[in-house]
C-alpha cells in the first residue's frame, strides 16, 4: 500500500474528527469539569476591562493562530532530519493531545 498526500490528509480529518468529538468532551467534563449551568467568570465578573464576554468568532480567531503558529515552521525542520512520518505524528498527536489541550485551558 502506498501512502499518498490524500491518504494521509483523510487520516488527519479523521482524528481531528474524533479529537473534536470525543476528547473535547472527555477534557470539558473531567479535566476542566465545564458544564452549561456554571456562568463563566466572564459574564459573572464583568467590569468592561479585565472580564469582558467575547464572541465565538474571536475566540476561535485566538485558537487558530496559537494552535496553528508552529506547525509550519517546526514541521518542515523534522521532517529534513527523520522524516515525514514524525511530522505527521508531530502535526497530527501534537495538534490534539498537546495544543487543544493548552488552548482550551487558556482560553
Amino acid at each position: 500500500m502506498i501512502m499518498t498526500g490524500s491518504l494521509l490528509a483523510i487520516i488527519g480529518i479523521v482524528f481531528f474528527i474524533c479529537g473534536y468529538l470525543f476528547y473535547s468532551r472527555f477534557l470539558a467534563k473531567k479535566l476542566f469539569k465545564i458544564y452549561d449551568n456554571i456562568e463563566p467568570p466572564s459574564k459573572k465578573y464583568n467590569d468592561g476591562k479585565d472580564y469582558v464576554p467575547t464572541s465565538k468568532h474571536i475566540l476561535f480567531g485566538h485558537h487558530f493562530t496559537s494552535i496553528a503558529g508552529l506547525a509550519p515552521i517546526l514541521g518542515p525542520c523534522i521532517a529534513i532530519c527523520w522524516g515525514w512520518l514524525p511530522v505527521f505524528l508531530w502535526i497530527v498527536l501534537g495538534t490534539v493531545f498537546i495544543g487543544a489541550v493548552h488552548d482550551f485551558g487558556a482560553l
